[in-house]
């Protein structure tokens, strides 16, 4: 149960920093000027930012002042959607906004390099419209490179949930490893790396299969 629980969280916070991350860094590729320095100063910022203390600041601000979320604990999705949904939203944003930033710099950089190359100017004379060829094209070829940054990433999110499980007081495999490692419990401390090393293979794996659905010239490598 404890893995399904920080499994949930770096789940849902890479699958939200991938989501915001791509849009911010398509934003600031193909709008330059006022839009792309915002994008960069915030990326800096999120990055900049140590997770415990955005952690703490949504407890404050969601939690103790507007009552939106749970301040700690953990609710199943089996016993109330609602609550899981309450107990996991703010752990969830905590984690990811680092990632956030990285995926946005990567994802832009892919862009505006792809945004240079001869087959988009070919596009755009035969009549496409700038939207359409960012998301049927650029994206597929932007997008290789992002996902081996968001790889790396999920890696630092599963050490994150260390973090941030203990601010938010959720019994998952984070909160395991503190108290392991503090009663020296050896066998459980070893069994932890193992599953974490078992994850980080798997979403590898993932990774590279994604990598070669976007991109011909990986699954012919």
């Amino acid at each position: 149960s404890r893995l399904s629980v920080t499994l949930s969280i770096v789940l849902g916070a890479t699958i939200l920093a991938a989501l915001i991350g791509t849009l911010l860094g398509i934003l600031a590729a193909t709008r330059s000027g006022r839009v792309d320095r915002s994008v960069q100063v915030l990326s800096v910022v999120g990055f900049a930012i140590p997770g415990f203390l955005v952690a703490l600041g949504l407890v404050l601000l969601f939690s103790i002042n507007l009552g939106w979320f749970n301040a700690t604990g953990y609710v199943k999705f089996t016993n109330s959607a609602s609550g899981w949904f309450k107990s996991v939203t703010l752990p969830i944003v905590a984690l990811a906004l680092g990632t956030i930033a990285v995926v946005a710099q990567q994802v832009r950089g892919s862009v505006v390099d792809a945004l240079g190359r001869d087959y988009v100017r070919t596009l755009r004379s035969r009549g496409l419209s700038g939207r359409r060829v960012v998301t049927k094209h650029v994206l597929r070829n932007a997008g290789g490179p992002a996902l081996a940054v968001l790889a790396v990433q999920f890696i630092g999110l599963l050490g994150g949930a260390v973090i941030v499980e203990t601010v938010f007081a959720i019994p998952g495999l984070g909160q395991l490893a503190v108290s392991s490692t503090a009663k020296a419990d050896i066998p459980m401390v070893m069994g932890l790396v193992v599953a974490t090393a078992l994850i980080v293979v798997v979403v590898n794996l993932v990774i590279d299969l994604a990598q070669a659905w976007l991109n011909p010239k990986v699954r012919l490598a």
